[in-house]
Parts: structure tokens; sequence; C-alpha cells
């Protein structure tokens, strides 16, 4: 598959490595420029290209940068790229790093005000794990405790896709819902870095309450 990946931070980085292992065709972008990830490029085999470059020609293209940092993006990332492009989401909202974001305050999921600053539908994925365990924690489909992700998404053949490379990963990929669910796997939630089983994630994300958002997020 060919692939997008715009951040080349803890996450982003980390998934340039796994996905390149995993035999993808991966593109790494960053604000500061191709010439920025020569390094990363050189240890993965990845193709370092701009930003508006990234989801040229790309099957799936991986959102991870800052939130606060999203509507910088330019505004016609998606303009040319095709209906099938799956776009995933792994940001998670900090106030104290992103700056207040009035619709995420007043209670709309993260990744839905993602999915309107960039035009295009999204995927919530890899955004409740530590980009080493993201790394290092996988492990063959059906080893007792194998870690499981969520992922939560409106377009089902978009989230049979993640799932699918979240399972490649080493992770159990769990059906989280739509989009709009998916504020159950944002900051402080009880599936939030815990690093559980896909029964454990299941539970958790059940035990989510959208009332305690503001008290997990402060």
């Amino acid at each position: 598959m060919k692939i997008g990946i715009i951040g080349a931070g803890n996450i982003g980085g980390t998934l340039t490595r796994r996905l390149t292992e995993l035999g993808h065709e991966v593109a790494v972008a960053n604000s500061r420029g191709p010439q920025t990830l020569a390094g990363l490029a050189s240890e993965t085999g990845a193709t370092p290209v701009t930003v508006e470059e990234a989801p040229q020609g790309a099957d799936l293209v991986v959102v991870t940068i800052p939130q606060g940092k999203v509507p910088e993006l330019p505004d016609d990332l998606f303009g040319d790229v095709t209906g099938g492009l799956t776009v995933v989401d792994t940001g998670n909202y900090y106030p104290q790093r992103d700056g207040r974001i009035d619709e995420i305050e007043a209670g709309m999921p993260e990744s839905r005000w993602v999915e309107q600053q960039l035009g295009h539908p999204v995927v919530k994925a890899f955004n409740n794990i530590f980009a080493d365990h993201l790394g290092h924690g996988g492990r063959p489909s059906g080893t007792p405790g194998r870690i499981a992700l969520p992922v939560a998404a409106d377009d089902e053949r978009g989230k049979k896709i993640v799932m699918g490379l979240v399972d490649a990963l080493g992770f159990d990929p769990v059906d989280a819902g739509g989009l709009d669910e998916s504020w159950r796997q944002q900051p402080g939630s009880p599936v939030y870095t815990t690093d559980k089983d896909a029964e454990g994630v299941r539970e958790a994300l059940s035990q989510a309450s959208q009332e305690r958002t503001p008290e997990w997020r402060a």
C-alpha cells in the first residue's frame, strides 16, 4: 500500500519505521521540509516529501501532528485526491500545548473537529498508545494479552483498512464505533495509554463518561 505520513514526531516516526518494515511504500513529510528528514529516510527507506506531496498517489494518509497545528495545513491538501483515500487522525487535544479550541471544549469529539478542518473523513486510531509501545509492543495474532487498539470511523471501508493495519502491526483492532464515539479514546479516558487487551479495551470504552471529559483533560 502507498502510505503518506504527515508528521515525523514520536508517532509519525514510529509508524514510518514499522510500516516500511511491513513492506509498505511510505512517503513522510513534516513542517520543516524534506531536507530535515534525511536521517529517517536513510534509516527506513521512506521517501521524504513536502506536506502537499504526501497525499498524492497515496492509498492512505496518516495525519500525526499537534492538534493546534491542523488548521495550518494547506486548505486544499486533499482537494485533488480520490474519494477512496483513507485519512487517519492520530492526534490528541492538549489545551496547554494546542491553545483553547472552543468547539472541542464545548463537547465536539477531537477527531470530528480535525475532520472539519481537513475537509475529508478521518479514521481515529493510534492515539491512545505510547509511541515506544507502538514500536515494540506488537505481538503475533492470538498471543495471550496482545495489546488492542480502538479504531473509530464513520467510513466502514476506511475503518476496515485501518483495522487491518493495526493487526499487521501486531495489535488486536477493536471497532470503537463511529467518529462521534471517538471521545471514548481521548486523553484521560479509561482506554488511554493503558495497553489493555481486546476485552479490556471494549470494557474501557463502555466505561468512558463524556461528562468527565473536562476533568480528564485538566
